[in-house]
């Protein structure tokens, strides 16, 4: 896939990078590179391939779901400019 200058200056704004204008065109063809390269994979055939989660066949280990910490509201509010019964005091925002 061919990049052209006016797309290559759209790319770089949208990731805002600014670029001079000799630099459009080989960034033009270093992306269209990549593109091409792109296409280049999606023709391959992974439909019988399952997913992995590396390079050995491994699961997951799940721990269980609880509540390890806590009961700590005085030592956090010890260090709160402002505390007002258990929570942080803020300014206000809205009048």
């Amino acid at each position: 896939m061919s990049l052209d200058d006016a797309r290559v200056q759209r790319i770089a704004v949208l990731a805002r990078i600014e670029l001079a204008q000799d630099e459009i065109g080989p960034l033009g063809k270093e992306l269209s590179g990549i593109l091409d390269w792109i296409e280049q994979l999606q023709e391959v055939d992974t439909d019988a391939v399952e997913p992995m989660t590396g390079g050995a066949d491994q699961s997951l280990r799940w721990r269980t779901d609880g509540v390890e910490d806590g009961g700590h509201a005085a030592k956090i509010l010890a260090n709160a400019p402002e505390a007002h019964e258990g929570f942080f005091g803020v300014p206000k925002v809205i009048e």
